[in-house]
């Protein structure tokens, strides 16, 4: 539930339309999730306008707005905006996948698995947002019908979480704090801050389990933790996406992610109740072992956040892995994100390789 408004981070935006009507694109979306939110009062925005000077001996600050939606509130705002969409003639059709798409006889296969009906669906313009959960099917595509692409990064990390004391100092200037440093085939940063109601999620993606983090507006969900992803941008990786598809593989025991933490923390619970699935080892090794030398930059990320937070010491824990899978990027007209070879094919969000709500919106 928060809407970065920068072009700064999220994909390419700016790459497409330019600065200005990237920021004028990103603003229509902060407006459409206020015009459906059910309390658009209760919005929050975090503006930050200078570095603090303890942050710079160690790591850049990236400063810029951010939208603070709510997540408790997301599930009522989709509720709105679905019953606006279908009051002004849109049809959804639901319980089936699309399996397959043919781009030259402009049709769509979706199946039903109970009862098992095909629905073929023909149509004059196909927008393509099919959000993480179907980047496979997007790679698969793009190899079908040979899609000139180019490719993206490796996005691959931990999520961290301590108390949220620890961090209260820079949480008080930036809600939403993106420290970062870089060097030359590897970039840094901290990435999706939760503070206050802040809980750890587990995300069930091809077989594999990896983290995020998601914070509550409700009082009474407070447990006054923080967390958030430090994540990595490789670049220079030959198949980035499959590599970063056994990085992952490696940091499982038996299917389920894994939990360090060097002062036996226990993981914490979600927001349910529940202790977060994953299971305990008692050092970084399996990091080491997914990552290689790249695993080093995390440590070293941490150690110097305990010089930058002196309280911290060894009171954290890191849940892995946190991952963004990135598929190579299609080419696109930028005046409409066409294909360069279909027209009259859109791809939008994840399957143009954005990473955000913000972005992704903007471009739907």
């Amino acid at each position: 539930g928060k809407l970065t408004y920068s072009t700064q981070i999220g994909g390419q935006l700016s790459k497409y339309v330019g600065e200005e009507k990237a920021m004028e694109l990103m603003k229509q979306v902060v407006d459409n999730f206020s015009r459906f939110h059910p309390h658009p009062e209760q919005i929050i925005l975090s503006n930050p306008d200078k570095e603090p000077d303890f942050i710079k001996p160690y790591f850049g600050l990236r400063l810029f707005p951010v939208w603070h939606v709510g997540t408790d509130y997301l599930h009522e705002i989709g509720k709105n905006w679905y019953d606006y969409l279908v009051d002004n003639g849109v049809e959804f059709i639901w319980e089936h996948k699309v399996i397959n798409i043919d781009f030259n006889k402009k049709e769509v296969l979706a199946v039903c698995e109970n009862p098992k009906l095909a629905e073929y669906i023909t149509y004059d313009k196909l927008i393509f947002g099919v959000g993480k959960s179907g980047i496979d099917f997007g790679k698969q595509l793009a190899e079908q019908y040979d899609l000139p692409t180019e490719p993206k990064p490796v996005q691959i990390g931990v999520r961290f979480e301590a108390p949220q004391h620890h961090f209260q100092k820079l949480i008080d200037i930036s809600y939403d704090f993106k420290l970062y440093r870089k060097f030359d085939d590897v970039s840094l940063r901290s990435f999706c801050t939760n503070n206050n109601a802040a809980y750890v999620a587990v995300e069930d993606t091809y077989g594999n389990h990896s983290y995020n983090g998601h914070a509550k507006k409700d009082e009474a969900y407070r447990n006054d933790m923080t967390n958030f992803g430090i994540l990595m941008e490789i670049r220079g990786i030959d198949k980035p996406f499959d590599w970063s598809r056994e990085a992952v593989k490696k940091l499982q025991v038996n299917g389920t992610g894994t939990y360090y933490s060097p002062s036996n923390r226990i993981p914490s619970q979600t927001s349910e109740g529940d202790f977060v699935r994953c299971v305990v080892v008692d050092n970084t090794i399996p990091l080491f072992d997914a990552l290689g030398k790249h695993a080093s930059h995390i440590i070293d990320f941490i150690k110097d956040m305990t010089k930058v937070f002196p309280t911290l010491k060894d009171d954290w824990g890191i849940y892995m892995p946190e991952v963004k899978y990135l598929s190579p990027e299609p080419l696109v007209n930028y005046e409409n994100l066409s294909l360069t070879r279909f027209p009259d094919i859109y791809f939008v969000g994840d399957a143009l390789s954005a990473r955000g709500i913000t972005v992704s919106g903007a471009q739907g």
